[in-house]
């Protein structure tokens, strides 16, 4: 073989490994919560659940099941993939984030409930704080740490049941969105219980109720669980780079 065409080869090998390594998928994450929809403006979608198994490769658990997002849809958020080219979600954008997310606590109203996660039962006092420029953004605080002027502002009472009487955050997980807590970046990003199949939410994942209990009982906070909510067609384009698991006849 020609010895430059040789290094031509070992480069473009190396590339190639260099590529897939940068993905934002590590293989101490087990578990895979992967959200779709037909594209960046759908409020409907479906959510697919895999598991990494000894071999290394991601196998499906279960069947897909609906959910809702946005109202707007979707823009790019702040997770663990590198930023990308488009439109950004912000605050009030009514934009659910794409990208890979790690996936954090459960919460809800109950003391307890069955999860792999770890869990913190809300009460009155707990608000995640939506207000740009609060020194809390994007944080989870309680008035009784934090006091009442803290909060003011902010639309998000984590006891719904009690200050807008519904039961949309009964149960729920916290999406790690915006990390770094960068204000008007969008902030209190979750997944949730939804009013209806049609009725889309502010900027979160909602799904029936049903289907929350079976994501937190199959929830694992060892295997480090993470969520991908993408357009399908941005999703085939990221599948390789990703490391994703393939979707079946669809893709």
């Amino acid at each position: 073989m020609n010895p430059f065409k040789n290094l031509l080869l070992v480069l473009a090998a190396g590339v190639l490994c260099a590529g897939v390594q940068a993905g934002p998928i590590e293989n101490e994450h087990r578990q895979l919560v992967v959200v779709v929809t037909d594209s960046w403006t759908d409020i409907q979608g479906e959510m697919l659940l895999f598991e990494r198994g000894d071999d290394n490769q991601w196998h499906a658990m279960g069947e897909p099941s609906a959910v809702v997002i946005g109202r707007t849809g979707l823009a790019w958020g702040i997770g663990l993939h590198e930023h990308q080219q488009g439109q950004q979600k912000v605050e009030g954008d009514g934009k659910a984030p794409a990208g890979v997310f790690r996936l954090g606590n459960a919460f809800g109203y109950m003391d307890a409930l069955t999860t792999g996660l770890d869990y913190h039962p809300m009460d009155a006092g707990d608000y995640c704080i939506d207000v740009n420029g609060s020194p809390y953004y994007n944080q989870l605080v309680n008035t009784k740490v934090v006091g009442e002027k803290a909060v003011e502002g902010s639309s998000e009472a984590m006891r719904r049941d009690i200050h807008s009487q519904d039961d949309l955050y009964k149960k729920g997980i916290i999406v790690a969105h915006n990390p770094g807590n960068i204000s008007g970046a969008g902030s209190c990003i979750f997944m949730h219980l939804w009013r209806a199949v049609d009725k889309p939410t502010a900027g979160c994942t909602a799904m029936a109720e049903a289907d929350m209990d079976a994501l937190l009982r199959w929830l694992d906070k060892d295997k480090q669980p993470l969520v991908v909510i993408l357009p399908r067609m941005e999703y085939a384009l990221k599948q390789t780079l990703w490391r994703l698991p393939p979707l079946g006849p669809q893709e």
